[in-house]
């Protein structure tokens, strides 16, 4: 009876299974072939392995470090803002959405266009001869700002993935926004919890763990930005604005040295995996 029930286990689990090995682990076999490997799109089927000379390319360049550095200072800034935004939109809004849901279809608007098709929207917005912006600052103060020039073109993109993924914070914060028990809330005001009081020690609280999984989900996306800023900017003047999916892109494709493009991935992988179990660990920890 007991052999039966596993038996029935392993076949309910083994579609699931196959799916993994085929989609996830087939491919980082490959990709740790690849990265052993001297390797162009010529030689795609027969790679000679060379040891990690890859991984030592991509570790003594200083364009990989310098598009790590930028790529984390991106995601940074655009996830804190679009957390701090959220939040307050949440808040705020909050009496008007909880009496009129519809409205928050709008809201989510700007998160539902392709990062490309933003991209190059603000592009063409951006223009510094034709677009419409450049031509209002133009307008009213005589002069405007490269919006795309290697001194702005960090703040014009941090700008824009925050125009576009603040939505998603809101749609989230809210939610957990409208979560806080009512009665607590109601029990603090009986007391005497002024409206601050009651966001700094009842709604905050409650919303911290929502919080934090917002940030690091936006932080893991805005990581691994690659549409709207290779449109806008490309790899910038010099690489100032190279993000980490960019050079790992530009070395596939533009330099086809395609063992050192997945080296680059694979420590990126590594990098990645490494942050998030310090994190599930930090918060074992204080759970």
């Amino acid at each position: 009876m007991a052999f039966g029930k596993s038996k029935t286990s392993y076949l309910l689990i083994a579609p699931i299974t196959g799916f993994l090995i085929f989609l996830v682990a087939l491919p980082l076999g490959i990709d740790i072939v690849y990265s052993l490997s001297k390797v162009t799109f010529e030689t795609l089927r027969s790679p000679s392995l060379t040891g990690l000379g890859n991984f030592l390319a991509v570790l003594q360049d200083g364009a990989f470090w310098r598009a790590m550095g930028f790529s984390l200072r991106f995601a940074l800034f655009a996830s804190l803002a679009e957390i701090l935004l959220g939040l307050f939109l949440a808040i705020f809004l909050g009496p008007l959405l909880a009496k009129r849901p519809w409205l928050m279809a709008p809201l989510m608007l700007p998160m539902m266009l392709a990062p490309a098709l933003v991209g190059l929207m603000y592009r063409l917005v951006l223009q510094e001869f034709v677009g419409v912006i450049p031509y209002y600052f133009v307008l009213f103060t005589g002069d405007s700002p490269a919006f795309l020039d290697p001194g702005n073109a960090f703040t014009t993109l941090v700008t824009i993935e925050v125009l576009q993924w603040t939505p998603f914070a809101l749609l989230i914060l809210h939610s957990a926004y409208q979560a806080v028990p009512l009665d607590i809330k109601e029990a603090a005001a009986i007391d005497g919890a002024g409206y601050f009081r009651l966001l700094r020690w009842i709604e905050l609280p409650y919303m911290a763990p929502t919080i934090a999984i917002t940030f690091f989900f936006r932080f893991i996306d805005s990581f691994r930005v690659f549409d709207n800023v290779y449109v806008l900017t490309g790899s910038g003047s010099g690489g100032s604005t190279t993000t980490i999916s960019i050079y790992i892109y530009e070395a596939f494709f533009r330099g086809s040295n395609i063992g050192v493009a997945v080296a680059a991935s694979l420590i990126l992988l590594v990098l990645s995996y490494g942050v998030v179990a310090g994190l599930l660990k930090l918060a074992e920890r204080r759970a």
